[in-house]
């Protein structure tokens, strides 16, 4: 299930997140989505990065009940990354969800061999993304 925190005016779809997201999990997920200058503000707190970002997750401690834990996605990164690469911002979201899952998961990029990518993949096949959305995730 996704608890959604929408701080802006657009509309996404959701039962598309909600699929995925039950591929993955039957724990609570919170999705905010934001633009730019907060995205930036809560990598510039928790990151100690200053500047906007595309995506961000955050872990729950685990208890029994606990939700899985946070993504925060920015709008602004949506909508100028979708324009860019000529798809929908419904597609570029999902990646970005897709991407902020799997770090909930425990899956990280930056230490594995390569696992979070074919997941990535997977899923992107899975749910009929395009395949521009795996070019681009395997080149990260």
């Amino acid at each position: 299930m996704i608890e959604l925190d929408n701080r802006t005016d657009k509309i996404y779809d959701l039962d598309r997140l909600t699929q995925i997201a039950d591929a993955l999990t039957t724990e609570e997920i919170e999705l905010i989505l934001t633009d730019n200058d907060e995205i930036a503000a809560i990598n510039r707190e928790f990151r100690n990065i200053d500047k906007a970002t595309d995506v961000l997750s955050f872990p729950s401690d685990p208890f029994p009940g606990a939700p899985l834990g946070s993504i925060v996605i920015s709008v602004d990164k949506v909508q100028s990354v979708a324009e860019e690469l000529g798809h929908s911002e419904d597609d570029e979201i999902a990646l970005l969800f897709i991407h902020g899952l799997l770090h909930l998961k425990g899956f990280d990029h930056e230490t594995d061999s390569g696992e979070m990518r074919n997941k990535e993949v997977e899923l992107i096949e899975k749910f009929h993304l395009p395949t521009s959305l795996i070019v681009r995730t395997l080149e990260e």
